[in-house]
């Protein structure tokens, strides 16, 4: 369990997107989920709690690459304990698509990282949903796959 969450909290990782936008409503959207996502892969390296407090959704879940479900809960209690260590991030190919108050983003992540001591560095492909709530942005589901 303590490894799906190191892999599952690759969900705060991202920088160096694409993105399609349909209109400037849209491409305002798309650069402030890029910032969230560039904030992720920080709050990620730095084991940022708080970040993960803010930016997750109440009902927040997030599916492992072995089909592992996590909360927002979980994910925060994996970052207090400190178990997971990122010691670098590198993304690419990422898309963001805007849907109305929901924003979807893919794309790779290349990891390098232990949880609990035990290696979790590789590729990656991953998804995750933003949802604009009462002005604020949240993730509300992530999805990562490995890709060796």
């Amino acid at each position: 369990m303590a490894r799906t969450l190191s892999t599952l909290t690759l969900l705060l990782c991202f920088v160096y997107p694409i993105f399609a936008a349909q209109s400037s409503s849209d491409e305002d959207a798309v650069r402030q989920i890029l910032e969230l996502e560039r904030q992720s892969k920080e709050a990620s390296i730095h084991r940022d709690v708080a970040f993960a407090e803010r930016t997750l959704s109440d009902d927040y879940i997030g599916i492992g690459p072995l089909g592992q479900v996590t909360t927002k809960s979980d994910t925060v209690a994996a970052r207090k304990r400190s178990q997971l260590r990122y010691d670098a991030i590198e993304t690419s190919e990422m898309v963001v698509r805007v849907y109305g108050r929901t924003a979807v983003v893919t794309g790779r992540a290349e990891v390098k990282g232990t949880d609990l001591g035990e290696d979790f560095s590789g590729p990656y492909r991953f998804t995750r949903e933003w949802v604009r709530r009462e002005g604020r942005r949240e993730a509300v589901n992530y999805q990562v796959t490995v890709t060796r």
